[in-house]
């Protein structure tokens, strides 16, 4: 018997979205590598609480990444270089606890990991161990690939991210990475060099579509696309710029389908006139 197939002893090969391919457990990265093989497209969404991410689970997600991108939509802060270990554990673990079925990925925040290998080693297992994550995702490329390496090595898969990466807006900007031959050339270099030391995905971001297509047809790991095109393997989207949750500009690149914002305020101010009016509560909602 293959270790894949030993991974999953019912021999399904169904897709990851829209099938039944791991659906009595969670799914591993051995399910996203056959995927890539299949020539399979799936979702992958960012959560941050329990029950936002039950939801996404029940509707198939195969993917969640618990993403730094908290500090900006979750707890406030002007980017994502604040967010700390001790936040990302409490939210990955909540995550996981909300989830039954996804592969639950989780960042390494700015500052966790960029001391050396060493340091990544115990950022990524404080994760897995007291927050359950699947995986870890880390920024960078050639310079990242130690703290990769080691991370592999010690049973830790890990979820690369180039291109645009967040960690690094004080000397990157909010711009698109990879324009120009050397730029792409680098990119690729970049994506291949993860892919050797053992990552298991690599995520584009803001990245020319042309370039991000490259980039997929050359490797045999799966690429994740956001802001990158539709030639990715994959697609992740902040799910608050996906359910219109963002208040102001969003990004060009994400699509809004629903506007949970009005929704909420709609709901918000229902309930405080009917309090104001002294319409609630009725008998229906009273106890005696």
């Amino acid at each position: 018997m293959t270790f894949e197939a030993a991974q999953n002893p019912s021999g399904d090969t169904k897709s990851l979205y829209g099938g039944t391919s791991a659906r009595n457990r969670r799914v591993t990265v051995h399910d996203i590598a056959a995927a890539k093989r299949r020539g399979e497209k799936w979702p992958m969404l960012t959560a941050y609480d329990a029950m936002t991410a039950s939801v996404f689970d029940e509707a198939g997600i195969p993917v969640m990444l618990v993403g730094d991108s908290m500090g900006n939509v979750h707890l406030g802060y002007e980017t994502t270089v604040p967010v700390t270990l001790d936040e990302m554990t409490i939210l990955s673990a909540a995550v996981v606890r909300g989830t039954k079925r996804a592969l639950v990925v989780g960042d390494l925040p700015f500052g966790s990991y960029q001391e050396g290998p060493v340091q990544a080693l115990r950022s990524a297992t404080r994760l897995v161990k007291d927050a359950g994550v699947g995986a870890v995702k880390l920024e960078g490329g050639e310079r990242s690939l130690p703290q990769t390496e080691l991370l592999v090595q010690a049973g830790i898969p890990v979820m690369s991210h180039l291109g645009l990466t967040p960690q690094s807006v004080n000397t990157l900007g909010y711009r698109v990475q990879g324009r120009g031959d050397e730029a792409a050339h680098r990119l690729l270099h970049d994506a291949k060099s993860a892919q050797a030391a053992g990552a298991f995905a690599v995520v584009l971001e803001l990245v020319p579509a042309e370039v991000a297509a490259e980039i997929t047809r050359s490797l045999e790991i799966p690429t994740i696309g956001i802001g990158a095109g539709p030639g990715t393997d994959a697609q992740v989207l902040v799910y608050t710029d996906m359910v219109g949750l963002t208040g102001g500009k969003v990004p060009r690149f994400t699509k809004q389908y629903a506007n949970l914002r009005q929704t909420l305020g709609d709901a918000a101010k229902a309930f405080a006139d009917e309090v104001a009016g002294g319409t609630f509560p009725q008998e229906e909602h009273t106890f005696h």
